[in-house]
């Protein structure tokens, strides 16, 4: 019997050889596994489904990857999401990251990665062990133990990445990190490549925080440093 401890993945795939890759290597590590084949019948999943994460290709039949995010997201579903693009194009990739995504990869990868990465991805949705792990920096708090974030009394809404980003940030004020250290210490990666994907969510929280967004500030030439 096929072990699926670890919860139930979605993915939606419409090249059937790589939907069936992924569920294999998937599977190995203990994941049960959802595959569906073109957009509407992956957002019907889902809904349906719950799953722990969902994999979407960005082009689809019928509806595209973002726009199932998209969609997730207006229904209050913050699954992790990763996106996996056939293209190297950075509209694809900010377009799915602005959607609510939290990370992508671009064909051809290696499943080894892409299951490393959902692993990484969901160590960070279940949270740190934490129990008095709050953070506070002019008027935004962090809970993490609570996994909730508020700016004053309003609560933000925020992924499990860019809930990941700030505490980070947060964790010492006023010191400077590098895009590859919060690439590797946020995202459970190390890629030069991939540094954009830290930019695309710095200005993702930065939009989240409005008048406050002035507390994530840019060092140039170097990365990101929170302070008040």
């Amino acid at each position: 019997m096929t072990d699926t401890s670890k919860g139930l993945v979605l993915v939606v795939e419409d090249e059937r050889p790589i939907a069936d890759l992924v569920r294999l290597y998937l599977s190995r590590e203990g994941f049960g596994v959802h595959v569906e084949h073109d957009g509407p019948a992956g957002l019907a999943a889902a809904r349906r489904l719950r799953p722990v994460a969902g994999i979407l290709d960005i082009a689809l039949p019928g509806l595209d990857g973002t726009e199932i995010c998209r969609r997730m997201r207006a229904d209050g579903d913050w699954t992790p999401v990763i996106f996996l693009t056939a293209r190297d194009d950075e509209v694809d990739r900010i377009l799915g990251l602005e959607l609510g995504g939290d990370d992508y990869v671009t064909k051809p990868f290696s499943p080894r990665e892409l299951v490393t990465r959902v692993k990484a991805l969901l160590r960070r949705a279940a949270g740190p062990p934490e129990t008095d792990g709050v953070r506070t920096l002019g008027p935004l708090t962090l809970d993490r133990s609570r996994r909730a974030a508020h700016l004053g009394a309003t609560p933000l809404v925020l992924t499990a990445t860019e809930f990941d980003l700030l505490a980070h940030l947060l964790g010492r004020p006023g010191r400077v990190f590098t895009r590859e250290e919060l690439l590797a210490a946020v995202w459970g990666y190390a890629s030069h490549a991939g540094t954009r994907t830290v930019d695309v969510h710095v200005a993702q929280v930065r939009a989240k925080l409005g008048g406050a967004a002035g507390l994530i500030r840019t060092v140039r030439g170097v990365g990101y440093t929170a302070d008040a």
